[in-house]
């Protein structure tokens, strides 16, 4: 669910709905190591470190109603889920591994 129905307020319009989509205190992190590619569940709750299980599942059901990210289950016991980038996704690795050198750059370093 969005702010607003449709952008049209001004010129910074566009980064507040790109920031609407990927913000939120997982996700950016999220959609960064799933630029490794296809991840289970589990390893992704790993990677991504302090997150609960439902505030994970929270944030990947929004990446995927937004298009970023797709979600295959298959009909094993025990179930088997896995999260990968959609092509929509994919186009946010420049700017994902951007946000990661000027993290690295400007604030690890402070």
């Amino acid at each position: 669910m969005t702010r607003f129905e449709k952008y049209d307020c001004s010129g910074g319009c566009p980064v507040e709905a790109a920031l609407e989509v990927i913000g939120g205190k997982w996700k950016g992190v999220t959609l960064f190591h799933l630029l490794d590619g296809v991840k289970r569940f589990n390893d992704l709750q790993r990677d991504v470190g302090n997150v609960t299980q439902r505030m994970l599942t929270k944030q990947l059901r929004e990446l995927e109603d937004a298009g970023l990210v797709n979600r295959e289950v298959y009909p094993v016991v025990p179930p088997k889920v896995e999260y990968s980038l959609t092509k929509k996704g994919e186009t946010l690795r420049p700017i994902l591994n951007a946000l990661k050198d000027w993290g690295e750059t400007h604030v690890m370093t402070s």
